[in-house]
């Protein structure tokens, strides 16, 4: 039943244990509490449980995450709501650990009564998540994680995917290091689902372009030193260092490849994903490389540059590939229940089955109906060590989602 709600009660139902609103003073608005705002809810808020790695290695980009999500719950209360309701964040820090991510999911679900799920980094993470989205009947949409199998052997129902899985970023990449670096390469790996994902998928594309892998470090989650695997990379004399890396984990190991000046040694760097949110942290003038990019600014579409703009407004700063997964997957998730009509679970699962829609991106998105994976575009980028516009790097190519060899449907998958 619907009914008026004070603030003090929104307030509650929306921020419960450490969750926080995602629209702040906006809240005094849509309740009608601003003098002259014709805004007023009938109706108690939808609410999305948002949990990312706030805390780990991951925590620099992943509160870009949160950012982007934010600012599209922004544009949606300024315009009414979703169905008359306004919409509200809960965040929640998972760690990175998979037995934390059930927690506080399973919190978000039975205390909390959130509508939807999203969110997530790791890929261990994301598996835990989806299996319990499943059996607790909630939508969970994940928004950085890249394992094929949450789109493959691990798929299920309630989950979608918006981030390109590990096949579709490294089959962009490969050719492009392959051209810029050659043949011979060494990896870095992390000793992570996460890295070992990434370092099989580069393996798997680099097969036609007939590359020589002369060695694999694999380095513990959470590393700061990276001096010791990047010098036996070093002594195997490759063409290339590739790095099965994220987050702070891959700031730190590129530190380290300024530091030991590989560059001069004609020894090239690069991997599967990087983006501004690396390349800030780490400093323009230390940042390298060819790498696989979610997203860009630079990207010339409308959308886009709204969505840039409405981040510049919030946050006083260019989005990044994590602000444009947060925001555009929530977009995604509230647009379909307008279309839905509902915030049923079946039907909004329903609504994002097969949907094409505006991914910010050139080429056109859509949630394959037979496995729930976002195809889209996925960029190529150098990195420059200043500033190349709105950005640093230089984009090489646009992979389209249709020709991209990873993005292929995954047969394995049973929905």
């Amino acid at each position: 039943m619907t009914h008026n709600i004070s603030r003090r009660r929104f307030l509650q139902l929306s921020a419960l244990t450490g969750g926080a609103l995602a629209f702040g003073e906006l809240a005094a608005n849509v309740l009608g509490s601003a003098p002259g705002n014709p805004l007023a809810y009938a109706a108690e808020p939808i609410k999305i449980g948002m949990l990312d790695p706030l805390s780990s290695p991951y925590k620099t980009s992943s509160i870009h995450d949160v950012h982007g999500a934010n600012v599209a719950v922004d544009l949606f209360n300024k315009n009414g709501g979703v169905l008359g309701r306004p919409v509200a964040i809960l965040e929640a820090d998972d760690a990175s650990n998979p037995d934390t991510a059930v927690k506080v999911a399973t919190k978000f679900i039975k205390e909390d009564r959130v509508d939807f799920l999203m969110g997530t980094f790791n890929g261990d993470c994301a598996l835990a998540v989806s299996a319990l989205a499943q059996k607790e009947n909630k939508l969970f949409m994940v928004t950085g994680a890249h394992l094929p199998e949450l789109t493959g052997v691990a798929c299920n129902s309630h989950t979608f995917v918006f981030m390109p899985n590990a096949r579709m970023m490294t089959e962009a990449v490969a050719p492009h290091l392959v051209k810029a670096y050659g043949t011979r390469w060494y990896m870095i790996t992390a000793s992570t689902l996460d890295g070992k994902s990434a370092a099989q998928a580069m393996v798997d594309a680099a097969q036609t372009h007939k590359v020589e892998f002369v060695g694999e470090a694999v380095v513990p989650f959470g590393s700061t030193d990276f001096g010791p695997a990047l010098t036996a990379a070093k002594a195997k004399n490759p063409t290339v260092v590739i790095l099965n890396l994220y987050g702070w984990d891959l700031v730190n190991a590129l530190k380290g490849y300024a530091k030991l000046e590989l560059a001069k040694e004609k020894i090239g760097v690069g991997g599967m994903v990087s983006g501004e949110q690396i390349g800030r942290p780490l400093g323009y003038a230390s940042n390298a490389g060819i790498w696989g990019l979610i997203w860009d600014p630079k990207i010339n579409t409308e959308s886009s540059k709204r969505f840039i703009q409405a981040v510049i407004d919030k946050y006083n700063h260019t989005p990044t590939s994590r602000c444009y997964l947060g925001y555009a997957a929530m977009t995604q998730i509230l647009e379909a229940v307008q279309r839905a009509g509902t915030t049923d679970t079946a039907a909004v699962i329903k609504a994002l089955e097969g949907h094409e829609f505006d991914g910010l991106k050139e080429g056109k998105s859509l949630f394959r109906a037979s496995d729930h994976q976002h195809v889209q575009d996925v960029l190529v980028g150098e990195a420059f060590g200043k500033e190349l516009g709105l950005g640093h790097y230089k984009i090489l190519a646009t992979v389209r989602g249709d020709s991209n060899p990873g993005a292929v449907e995954q047969r394995n998958c049973k929905l």
